[in-house]
């Protein structure tokens, strides 16, 4: 049986959007578009009432370009754009379009139509279960959800740079590509997924270039950033990877994997000790300072070293072995000590992983499908039941402070504004 021709060949896949999506009815913008005066003076009120959404130079002024013909698709769009007044670095003053959040990108659908079928994709519903649900075919719910991909992640999910989180979350999902072994290099900042790159390998050039897509991104909406502190694994490629491209950045070792270890060497074999262990561990990780974790560090080892052996003690040495790294958690307390809060993405991520079966072509699609999975997330109303809910609409709300529309793919929509246009830095 021939072998199946797929590239791996890694390339760029985000776009500089010139496209400013705004909140409001179609209608209402078809009404005002014929009317040049009425347009500016409306387009003037969502500069002022929402300036992240617009490129910076906007505040030099601009001019109202033109009136797009027609959509071919959708005879009833007619889209005006404005060019800035302010050049860009290539002498080029450019141009933007202005449309409603009504319309999908290109032309493609109906917000409110496509919002549903889009909504199930977070419960892995096949795109052949959408067609045979919502019409069309599987091309087109592929291509509908995969674009959004194109976007860049931080741009569009964090719409102020000062919201840029300083303490991060980063590990591995495990994949399969085409039968081999791969991996999402997952970056996690304020409850949102900031970043998601496969890495075709778990080695430190691997994992730096699928990593560094998440510091280009943010470096984009504020040249100067430098996170205080990631919190990884023990994956010696994983933090070398983050010291390349952040040198002045600490790395927090999950105290909760050296937890586990512990839990999978005791838990059977020293049944009678086991309750004292989880507790002496649990101890050990609120204590009250850096002295005390030291303190209590030593005393569990000599307690552990006339109790258990094998094994059991070899994971307990080497939990007790790691006290400098973990006592580095209390110069940040606002750092994250375990990896459960970056285990809460991963979840729904391998659950959707699992029902597409992973991945089976190029990588380039590979990448699309993981980075517009990543803004899904971000944007997907919070189920009801949880507790969250009576307050934030979705992780981007959360972190933002503030939404566009009460529909999540207009609010995502909207979000997308000028996405990767990056002399726009958006300082408060």
């Amino acid at each position: 049986m021939p072998q199946r021709k797929y590239s791996k060949q890694r390339c760029k896949v985000t776009k500089v959007s010139k496209r400013i999506i705004l909140p409001i009815e179609l209608s209402r913008y078809n009404k005002l578009s014929q009317d040049a005066q009425a347009f500016r003076a409306w387009l003037d009120t969502m500069i002022a009432t929402y300036p992240e959404l617009f490129p910076a130079d906007i505040n030099n002024g601009y001019t109202l370009h033109d009136i797009l013909p027609p959509s071919v698709k959708m005879p009833d769009v007619q889209l005006r754009r404005i060019r800035l007044k302010a050049a860009d670095q290539n002498g080029c003053k450019p141009v933007f379009t202005i449309a409603s959040s009504d319309v999908m990108p290109y032309m493609t659908g109906y917000t409110d139509e496509v919002e549903k079928p889009l909504f199930l994709r977070r419960f892995g519903v096949s795109f052949w279960g959408l067609s045979y649900v919502f019409g069309r075919d599987d091309n087109y719910w592929y291509r509908l959800s995969t674009h959004l991909g194109h976007y860049e992640i931080v741009d569009t999910t964090i719409k102020i740079a000062d919201n840029l989180p300083e303490h991060l979350l980063a590990d591995e999902k495990h994949i399969r590509f085409n039968g081999h072994k791969a991996y999402i290099a997952t970056t996690v900042g304020a409850d949102c997924v900031l970043g998601t790159s496969v890495a075709l390998n778990a080695d430190e050039a691997a994992l730096t270039e699928a990593y560094g897509q998440f510091k280009e991104e943010a470096c984009h909406l504020h040249p100067d950033y430098e996170p205080k502190t990631v919190n990884t694994d023990g994956w010696a490629a994983t933090q070398k990877a983050w010291l390349a491209l952040f040198m002045t950045i600490t790395i927090i070792d999950c105290f909760l994997h050296a937890f586990l270890k512990i839990r999978n060497r005791c838990k059977k074999r020293w049944q009678s000790v086991w309750p004292d262990i989880q507790q002496r561990v649990w101890d050990i990780y609120h204590a009250a300072d850096s002295q005390d974790f030291r303190q209590q560090t030593t005393d569990f080892l000599a307690w552990a070293q006339d109790t258990v052996s094998g094994t059991a003690l070899e994971a307990i040495e080497k939990l007790c072995a790691k006290t400098d790294k973990f006592i580095l958690a209390f110069d940040f307390p606002q750092a994250y000590r375990t990896s459960n809060m970056i285990d809460r993405h991963m979840e729904p991520m391998a659950r959707w992983l699992s029902s597409a079966r992973f991945f089976h072509g190029h990588w380039h699609s590979a990448e699309l499908q993981v980075r517009a999975w990543a803004l899904f997330h971000n944007f997907w109303p919070y189920c009801p039941r949880a507790k969250v809910s009576q307050h934030y609409i979705s992780p981007a709300h959360k972190l933002n402070g503030r939404v566009y529309h009460h529909n999540w793919l207009h609010n995502l929509l909207i979000s997308t504004s000028a996405s990767g246009f990056w002399p726009n830095h958006r300082k408060c």
